[in-house]
């Protein structure tokens, strides 16, 4: 007979940013193992429960024992297992021994061109409780556990690792416990209600009755309706204060967190005295948000206001204590907040400078203010190819790093840049400068579309440039997921910058900026001999490989890779690719991208392609009118390319089809002459020139 199955695992406090996970595994895993064993489907329906205070899982329909099943195995060649008369071979019977197959019924069948032995083995079913067991181990050894905890259990000599000491175990088929144990914990149907406000002691009748028992204990046991709960409340109070909760991420990261905090969510709404509000905004937001777990509330034009939202873990008719408490408590944060803020504003950022000479930046390279004098020489360069103002880009480099030493950016690390904008901004800097501060540690750059904005990529693509040339030369780089220094970020953030001067208005201040040029000037910044010459093509490579990776999740893999291939300038990658999808479409594309791979083959088998064309020694109509048609296309698509009109240079490749078949049908390439060999070899390298102008084309071919 089949009924759900519940099992509950209820412990100390579970780390809060694990949890979701936690619960989502456990369920997952046990709902997999007993799918493995028979008893349910691989897609069979199961719920997860992750609390403060508990992991449990139900799966539905679980019968109370597997089906018997015949298994077919397959075992080794016929050949082997059986000798000249039919009988059994020694190797056969080890065989069967070993996997307690004895009298298991033999076949033979041919599979792939051989024939093999095959045992047929009929299978009990196997109780619920066996499985189970042997599920719930499994489940548990499989968790993604951030740090197991060691403990004694109540005898005093049994230690037991888990994530948190467990205290109850419930493992409920329907209404009957299963004989199940866990962690040196016999099941039963008891568990625990509210720690404040629950009854002491719940009894769970049924595995399907197991939310709505805890619902009458205070605890709402299933995580996506608490955070569903939760965002509702946060919504309706905020709405009603004619307020905000502001963008959506952090409010969402947050609200992942606050869930796990909880079992039965109540929001109250809180204030703060608007003296603070003189504040930058994003420090209030950051101490409220991280060090209270408050969601903070925000006009209409995105300013924040002077309240704030608890989640607390008590519902009660009169909430003042508890939110007169949270006011007291967040007050003196606060106004940490502020005294940070007012002592930092006293130093001007550029007399902090020199104190980043005693903060170490990396072993091998120095001190944070020789990574600075790095980064001005790489922004000045930048700048002036890119046609932003060079003084200020330099200036902003000069200052990027100096918050680091200031009380703020101490007590709040994420805030760097950030606040060395706002204090810049105080002393007087220049608007450029101090959008190019606050800039800096964004995940991407910019869009070219004025000065200010320049300036900031000059110093956006300053930062991670220096940081992968100077880790790649010194033979630092990510391996598998290990990526301790965000490379792999840093070199998309690198590309933004030119998908961003790329899309710069025609006519605009921003010029065309070499990738290698890039990296070539910022080796030249470091210490002679220190980064190795093999760094700067590795990044190269690097780089382009992750551009490879971005792009085929948006367009066809064989588009990009054909792009790729040529290594082109950063900036015109997304044009290319786009066009060589436009040219896919073609009728003409297939023959050509094949006709093109072709023409690589036959190249790299021969040297001679190097030679000059010599228009007399094209003796056959067909490479002649092959060399007329080169000669016709020629200009309009390098004119179209000159233009950047990737789409028209390859659409424009069309025209030749009829004479490249031609040339294949009718004419000889490797000729016994070795002078027309060698000319009909140079023609096909001029056609491949001009063919793979905007993109490998070959690699277009199936």
């Amino acid at each position: 007979m089949s009924a759900d199955l519940l099992i509950e695992l209820r412990t100390e406090e579970l780390p809060p940013k694990a949890l979701s996970e936690l619960g989502t595994v456990f369920a997952r895993e046990l709902r997999d193992e007993l799918a493995k064993a028979g008893f349910v489907a691989a897609d069979a329906a199961h719920r997860f429960f992750a609390t403060p205070r508990r992991l449990a899982a139900l799966i539905a329909a679980v019968p109370a024992a597997s089906a018997a099943r015949t298994e077919i195995r397959k075992l080794m060649p016929a050949k082997v297992g059986f000798d000249a008369s039919g009988a059994p071979t020694a190797a056969l019977q080890k065989r069967l021994d070993k996997d307690g197959l004895a009298g298991a019924r033999l076949t033979r069948r041919e599979e792939g061109g051989a024939e093999y032995v095959f045992a047929q083995v009929d299978v009990p079913g196997v109780p619920l409780a066996a499985a189970a067991q042997a599920a719930l181990e499994r489940a548990i050894g499989r968790l993604p556990i951030p740090k197991l905890m060691s403990y004694q259990l109540a005898d005093g000599a049994t230690t037991v690792h888990f994530v948190r000491p467990a205290h109850s175990l419930i493992a409920l088929h329907g209404r009957d416990i299963l004989p199940l144990s866990a962690l040196g914990l016999k099941a039963g149907r008891a568990t625990l209600g509210h720690r404040f406000q629950g009854r002491a002691e719940l009894n769970v009748g049924s595995a399907g009755e197991y939310a709505d028992t805890l619902l009458g204990g205070n605890v709402m046991a299933d995580f996506a309706a608490r955070r569903a709960a939760i965002l509702a409340q946060l919504r309706d109070k905020a709405g009603a204060l004619g307020l905000g909760l502001g963008p959506e991420e952090p409010v969402q990261t947050l609200l992942d967190e606050v869930t796990a905090l909880v079992e039965m969510p109540t929001v109250y709404a809180g204030e703060f005295e608007t003296e603070f509000l003189a504040v930058p905004q994003e420090c209030l937001i950051l101490t409220m948000r991280a060090n209270q777990k408050y969601f903070p509330l925000f006009d209409a034009a995105g300013k924040l206001a002077n309240r704030f939202l608890i989640v607390s873990n008590m519902r009660l008719d009169d909430a003042r204590n508890i939110i007169e408490g949270n006011q007291r408590v967040v007050r003196p944060r606060l106004a940490d907040a502020r005294f940070f803020f007012e002592t930092d504003k006293k130093t001007r950022l550029a007399e902090r400078v020199a104190q980043l000479g005693s903060v170490t930046y990396h072993n091998k390279f120095g001190s944070q203010l020789a990574r600075v004098q790095r980064l001005e020489l790489l922004a000045e360069f930048i700048a002036a190819r890119i046609g932003a103002d060079v003084e200020l880009a330099r200036q902003a480099a000069h200052l990027a790093k100096a918050d680091l030493v200031t009380g703020m950016v101490g007590e709040f690390p994420e805030l760097q840049g950030l606040m060395g904008g706002y204090y810049a901004a105080h002393d007087g800097a220049k608007p450029g400068v101090v959008r190019a501060l606050q800039e800096q540690y964004r995940l991407r750059a910019s869009e070219a579309t004025d000065a200010d904005a320049l300036v900031s990529i000059a110093l956006y693509l300053a930062d991670r440039t220096e940081a992968l040339t100077g880790l790649f030369g010194i033979g630092t780089v990510p391996s598998g997921d290990k990526d301790p220094f965000g490379l792999r970020r840093a070199a998309l953030g690198l590309i933004s910058v030119f998908e961003a001067l790329g899309r710069a208005p025609a006519g605009g201040s921003a010029k065309p900026l070499a990738l290698r040029e890039l990296l070539d000037f910022a080796a030249g910044t470091f210490a002679p001999g220190l980064l190795a010459a093999k760094g700067l093509a590795d990044l190269e490579d690097f780089i382009y490989e992750r551009y490879r990776n971005q792009l085929a999740s948006q367009y066809p893999r064989s588009a990009v890779d054909a792009v790729i291939a040529l290594k082109p300038p950063l900036d015109e990658v997304i044009a290319r690719v786009a066009a060589v999808v436009e040219f896919q479409s073609l009728p003409e594309a297939e023959a050509l991208a094949a006709a093109n791979k072709r023409i690589r083959n036959i190249l790299k088998k021969s040297d001679a392609a190097s030679a000059g064309l010599r228009p007399d020694l094209l003796v056959e109509p067909a490479e002649r009118a092959l060399n007329a048609s080169i000669d016709g296309l020629q200009p309009q698509v390098e004119a179209a390319f000159g233009r950047r009109e990737y789409t028209a240079a390859l659409k424009a490749l069309a025209a030749a089809r009829a004479s490249v078949d031609t040339f294949f049908e009718q004419v000889m390439v490797n000729a016994e002459d070795a002078a027309v060999r060698a000319n009909r070899l140079a023609l096909l390298s001029r056609l491949d020139a001009l063919m793979n102008r905007v993109a490998d084309i070959s690699r277009l071919a199936a």
